[in-house]
């Protein structure tokens, strides 16, 4: 993925994972980064191997894994009663650039749909949270409340946390696969870089909205973005950053402001 520099901001506090075998195979796995989960099924093992990998790493990463807010919601089953609600929440959408389809019921977990929850936290208001450990992002709102997400984490999304900001917003955004993805696919070569990338559309590994997360003025190469493979939400995959259904990033995206927080955990 062609990182991206924007003029020179106020550095933040982020610290950055490291794979096994050091910051050069860390690096190379994050140009890895959001990619489409098709290339590679979901396997025990992946799952089992990410696991152990990001719990290796919150043991020494400090303070930047404290919990950030606590989810005190305790509802359950209130969709299942009302298929209406699941509707409007994950409807088509006819109107967008590329249309996009409903998400097919069943396809998506009752506990990842989106929705309003009690989250005391310290984080300001707009701020956003990755909480890598259950599969949700959160986005603070006021009096102690939070907009919850689903989403899925690739390989990318467990190896980075810490603090950053939303320094650019894309809609339909445009993907470049890494060289390393192109060496082992070669039909990709006409996205490379070179070549312009992918330009956006319901094939595009990033979905229909992108996040791209600064520290300071570098591009970390960590996104939130949208994918068409709802059942992936929930789930560890074989590879991208931060995966959520189209509906919600677009819901999303319309609610987080260009420099709003983000804390990775």
């Amino acid at each position: 993925m062609t990182r991206i520099i924007l003029p020179e901001e106020k550095k933040l506090n982020v610290s950055r994972r490291k794979v096994i075998t050091g910051a050069t195979a860390a690096t190379s796995l994050l140009i890895a980064g959001c990619s489409s989960s098709s290339e590679n099924s979901t396997s025990d093992r992946m799952r089992a191997s990410l696991k152990k990998l990001r719990s290796r790493f919150k043991k020494k990463s400090g303070d930047e894994t404290e919990i950030a807010g606590v989810d005190t919601d305790t509802d359950s089953g209130i969709f299942n009663k009302n298929k209406s609600t699941f509707a409007s929440l994950y409807g088509s959408l006819p109107n967008e650039k590329f249309p996009v389809a409903a998400v097919p019921e069943g396809q998506l977990e009752e506990r990842y749909f989106r929705k309003q929850v009690n989250y005391p936290t310290k984080e300001k208001v707009g701020s956003l949270v990755v909480d890598t450990q259950n599969f949700y992002l959160y986005l603070v709102e006021p009096n102690g409340k939070a907009m919850r997400y689903g989403v899925g984490l690739g390989k990318a999304g467990f190896e980075w946390s810490g603090r950053a900001r939303v320094l650019w917003k894309q809609e339909w955004p445009k993907w470049t696969p890494p060289a390393e993805m192109i060496e082992r696919r070669p039909e990709l070569e006409k996205w490379s870089e070179e070549n312009g990338g992918m330009p956006g559309g319901l094939e595009n590994p990033l979905g229909a909205r992108a996040l791209y997360i600064f520290e300071g003025n570098v591009d970390t190469l960590y996104r939130v973005h949208g994918t068409p493979e709802h059942w992936s939400i929930g789930k560890a995959v074989s590879s991208g950053c931060v995966r959520m259904v189209h509906q919600d990033v677009i819901d999303l995206y319309d609610r987080v402001k260009t420099r709003s927080p983000i804390l990775v955990t």
